[in-house]
């Protein structure tokens, strides 16, 4: 017993290993009653590159259909292609296959979902290199902000199958009768991405969204598109909402100031009081402003250095040397002078002029004095 129990597992497990990768995400869901018709919508303009156009199809729950808006979706990687679902007959019952990621568009039945899927492949555009180029013979984009396109309606005629009466399913009574070709059977034996989480978030929206049953909208749904793509909201900003070109992530705004610091300011650099903007650039944080001056110190200057009170800006750096102290002298006495003689000027003496004659003076006469008689 437990050796029929052990190979009945490793039976399971052989067998697991051989199916493809797609068919791990298949879902089984089989329903008594046909899908209802196929509405009519027209498709939104594509608004950036590498988006791929996902067709709305009518999903199953709750007891009843409803519908799963198209939409422009981001591809998990470069190349990739959309196969989308479809409902298939089998056994007396319509039978849902899950659309996958590839690099070929495989079997889907046949369902014309128009725009790029006419029931066979996809004409809808094609890659080239890492950039998607759009057929706008089927496609809707901006050509404003979208530069890769061509025009192929050859293409769109040859892979297109008719389907006026807008039929949801493949196979059985009123189905589209339409088998695959050899290059879509190859297509379904390549790797396989199953739908991405955004894909599979807007399916879940779509289920809990009551007017999208057909019993409450009568096969007729009201939001046949989404609004806006999915998987892109990472990518674009609200308007106006990033920064300035320039400035750093994160970068305050100084008090009483509207727009960031200019690039190459420091961040939390306050700005002076009565100061609309921040300090200029190689100015030292904490500066503050000297009393009745509209601007911090210059560059150079010591923190916390007043200027002067009558000075509209501050003066020229100016190092003071240390000065020697001074020693206080006693003053002297004044004492009286004696006034100057005048003393007679010398006559220039000519040039080999004769020595000067020396006088002598006359000995001085003697007056005798005789007694009286």
């Amino acid at each position: 017993m437990p050796l029929f129990r052990s190979a009945r597992w490793l039976l399971l497990a052989l067998l697991l290993s051989a199916l493809p990768p797609s068919s791990h995400a298949q879902i089984s869901i089989t329903v008594g009653f046909a899908p209802p018709i196929l509405p009519v919508y027209e498709q939104p303009y594509c608004p950036e590159p590498n988006l791929i156009w996902v067709p709305g199809y009518w999903a199953y729950g709750d007891g009843d259909y409803f519908w799963v808006p198209g939409a422009w979706v981001e591809p998990p990687y470069e190349g990739a292609l959309w196969t989308p679902h479809y409902w298939g007959w089998s056994g007396g019952r319509y039978r849902f296959h899950q659309g996958y990621w590839g690099r070929h568009v495989g079997y889907y039945g046949g369902v014309n979902y128009g725009y790029g899927y006419g029931g066979v492949g996809f004409s809808g555009g094609e890659w080239r290199g890492n950039q998607f180029a759009y057929n706008t013979a089927v496609m809707r984009v901006n050509e404003t902000v979208i530069h890769t396109t061509y025009i192929d309606r050859t293409v769109v005629q040859r892979d297109t199958i008719v389907n006026d009466r807008r039929v949801a399913y493949n196979g059985g009574p009123g189905g589209i009768q339409h088998q695959p070709r050899p290059e879509e059977r190859a297509a379904a034996r390549e790797q396989h991405v199953a739908p991405t989480v955004y894909q599979a978030q807007h399916v879940e929206a779509a289920k809990v969204d009551r007017t999208s049953y057909a019993k409450a909208n009568g096969g007729r749904p009201q939001n046949v598109v989404a609004a806006k793509p999915l998987g892109v909201e990472r990518h674009a900003p609200a308007p106006g909402a990033g920064p300035a070109q320039g400035a750093k992530p994160n970068q305050p705004v100084a008090p009483g100031q509207t727009h960031p610091a200019a690039p190459g300011a420091r961040p939390n650099q306050p700005a002076a009081p009565g100061q609309a903007h921040p300090a200029a650039p190689g100015a030292k944080p904490n500066q503050p402003a000297a009393p009745g001056q509209a601007h911090p110190a210059a560059p150079g200057a010591k923190p916390n250095q007043p200027a002067a009170p009558v000075q509209a800006h501050p003066a020229a750096p100016v190092q003071a040397r240390p000065t020697a102290p001074v020693q206080a002298r006693p003053t002297p006495q004044a004492q009286p002078r004696p006034a100057p003689q005048a003393q007679p000027r010398p006559t220039p003496q000519a040039q080999h002029a004769a020595p000067a004659l020396q006088q002598h003076a006359a000995p001085a006469s003697k007056e005798e004095h005789k007694p009286k008689e």
